[in-house]
């Protein structure tokens, strides 16, 4: 099916956009957010298992949860680089076979140091989907409808972050618990790991049917196949024009792409537009986001929810978090990047303060017993599902459509690099220590922290970060 789409900078008329193919595009290489946000969220859940089958403190289970963070901040950096030379489809196709090989792997593990490994391996998978599925979709795109569809990342990360919470939660409850035994007589943990192996599968099968980016087959001298791409996207017009516009957005640089060219060649400094990928990789982990996702049932039984109950609200969370990103799929392209991140910003702000109050209201009793007084439970979970919808209608699906596209064409994939690389480091960061800070200095001073750096992130967007909608990819300057 193709229908007719006007494109801010389009010379003349509107280009001939076949919807249909893009869509499918699309759908596939989504497949990898999803596999992100299982592959991420699997772990919350599974945590009293690995520390009964591996005899784990609190350090323990910290490095066996942020094992997969290693992974991927390695992923992430190696991917931009890798998609320059093999491709970007290549570069997906590799991350499948990493997701499928993690999740059989940490299922079957019989010591820590094998599940460490089999999480590194689907870490470098996570890093590498993360970074490449955003910049594929941007570049088979129009410009037009860019944001709105490279959103479609964070749905299907949501969603699949989802589906391992209810993947976990029927596991567990069938099972009688998450450490029971369950199928061929192995624990129901193993199987939530297990479980991986079939999406993952799927999308090493659908990648076989997309294309190439046709940016990446100009970069690498092939105009005739990117044309023969762009056609079947565009028609054979647009596809001319475009052909002629990514092959001038390389004149001025013939050389293989590398990481040098991310700095200015006049100053010698690292252009503005790295800090600013930089900075939005960043903050984007600094807020503690991860901390629900990955920790979310274990931070909710810490102020004295039931297992059951927080793996419910887990959940509630997810559901909660595909809303907010539906709606800003239909309004990223309108509104614009940079107002939503201003918004949610100010709104993550304000509602993990209120968190962080409730729970510096919580009681201690003769038993050890730790609950909220009175409605301060309730406002708890009201204030962090809030949160979680401010986060996932701004920084969470924009930060990686600015990514995506805000990086000129011969940075794209060194630029990508080391802000994907960045964002994994800081996610290691949060991620690992909270375990220690849930005991000192506590939830209450740790969830201040986030709320003063989400409110620094406003700030930081107002001065370093420049609005990219409805602008062509061939357009970015930096």
């Amino acid at each position: 099916m193709a229908t007719r789409v006007m494109e801010p900078g389009d010379p003349g008329a509107a280009a001939q956009v076949n919807m249909g193919f893009i869509a499918a595009i699309v759908a596939v290489a989504t497949i990898g957010g999803f596999m992100f946000g299982y592959d991420s969220g699997v772990i919350n859940g599974t945590q009293k298992g690995l520390e009964s089958a591996f005899d784990l403190g609190k350090l323990g289970i910290g490095v066996n949860v942020g094992a997969i963070l290693v992974g991927s901040s390695i992923g992430a950096f190696l991917a931009g680089r890798l998609a320059d030379r093999i491709g970007r489809r290549g570069v997906m196709m590799l991350s499948a076979v990493l997701f499928l090989g993690s999740a059989l792997l940490a299922g079957a593990a019989s010591a820590s140091a094998i599940f460490i490994f089999a999480r590194i391996i689907g870490g470098l998978g996570v890093g590498a989907a993360s970074v490449i599925s955003p910049v594929y979709i941007s570049e088979v795109t129009p410009a037009a409808i860019r944001g709105r569809l490279s959103s479609v990342q964070q749905v299907m990360i949501i969603t699949g972050l989802t589906g391992a919470f209810v993947a976990n939660f029927a596991l567990a409850r069938y099972a009688g618990g998450s450490t029971a035994s369950f199928w061929l007589g192995f624990p129901a943990w193993r199987w939530m790991f297990w479980l991986q192996a079939i999406p993952a599968a799927i999308y090493l099968i659908a990648l076989l049917v997309i294309p190439e980016s046709p940016r990446f087959l100009v970069a690498q001298k092939r105009d005739a196949e990117a044309h023969a791409v762009l056609t079947r996207l565009f028609g054979t017009a647009e596809a001319d024009r475009k052909v002629a516009d990514i092959r001038r957005s390389l004149a001025g640089d013939q050389h293989r792409p590398r990481l040098s060219d991310l700095k200015d060649r006049a100053s010698g400094k690292i252009r503005p537009i790295v800090w600013a990928g930089i900075g939005l990789a960043v903050f984007q982990q600094l807020v503690g986001i991860n901390v629900v996702f990955y920790y979310g049932a274990t931070l909710w039984e810490a102020v004295g929810f039931s297992e059951d109950y927080a793996l419910q609200t887990n959940i509630l969370s997810g559901v909660l978090s595909i809303a907010a990103c539906v709606f800003t799929i239909f309004t990223v392209d309108r509104i614009g990047r940079k107002p939503l991140l201003l918004i949610g910003s100010a709104g993550m702000a304000v509602t993990l303060a209120v968190v962080a109050w409730a729970f510096s209201t919580a009681i201690t009793d003769a038993a050890g017993a730790v609950s909220l007084p009175e409605n301060n439970g309730v406002i708890a979970l009201v204030a962090a599902n809030l949160y979680v919808i401010f986060f996932n209608a701004s920084w969470g699906p924009i930060m990686w459509v600015m990514l995506g596209e805000m990086f000129p064409n011969q940075i794209r994939g060194s630029g990508l690099a080391v802000a994907g690389f960045a964002q994994w480091i800081a996610n290691a960061v949060i991620s690992v220590s909270f375990p220690a800070l849930v005991v000192s200095p506590g939830l209450a001073v740790t969830y201040s922290g986030y709320a003063f750096f989400a409110a620094v992130s406003f700030f930081f967007v107002r001065k370093m970060v420049h609005e990219t909608r409805g602008r062509e990819l061939e357009d970015m300057q930096g």
